[in-house]
């Protein structure tokens, strides 16, 4: 084998590797939308696999973080979950896209590229964090959770 067969097959490699790793972090996200009740999604769990169209991604990427992010956000408050932001985990989210939709711009690319992977990092785990949350039984309040639900809506304003 020459030099170039190698190069190739590595490169192949590492290729699938990474779209192994990407397979499994958005059935990851897909999971964490089907937790979510009905009501509370803003976005269907399928739609989050449209991240592997090329380019698209970049754009639905943005689209995905704020709607999983408003969706926890409505589940934590029909559930009686208690949390410190009304859209948990979108600014970590927003930041991971910005550094994201950067990484494909030349010579910019090469300083928004490990952010992006930090950012990444720490948002898979942030998620996973609010997930491990949605696999606690509710908290009981005495109110039925159709109720709970409405109040949600009125004391927020939505």
């Amino acid at each position: 084998m020459d030099t170039t067969t190698i190069i190739r097959i590595v490169a192949g490699c590492l290729f699938l590797g990474v779209l192994a790793i990407g397979v499994v972090y958005i059935a990851f996200l897909s999971g964490v939308l089907r937790k979510c009740t009905p009501s509370s999604r803003t976005m269907e769990p399928g739609m989050v696999w449209l991240l592997l169209v090329p380019l698209l991604n970049v754009v639905w990427n943005f689209l995905v973080v704020t709607a999983l992010a408003k969706s926890l956000g409505n589940e934590f408050r029909l559930r009686n979950i208690p949390t410190d932001n009304p859209e948990p985990g979108k600014s970590i989210g927003i930041a991971m896209c910005v550094c994201g939709a950067c990484s494909i711009i030349p010579i910019v690319n090469i300083v928004a590229a490990l952010p992006n992977l930090i950012l990444w990092i720490v948002y898979w785990v942030k998620i996973a964090e609010l997930a491990r949350q949605l696999d606690q039984p509710p908290v009981a309040t005495g109110i039925p959770n159709t109720m709970q639900g409405a109040l949600a809506c009125i004391s927020h304003g939505e």
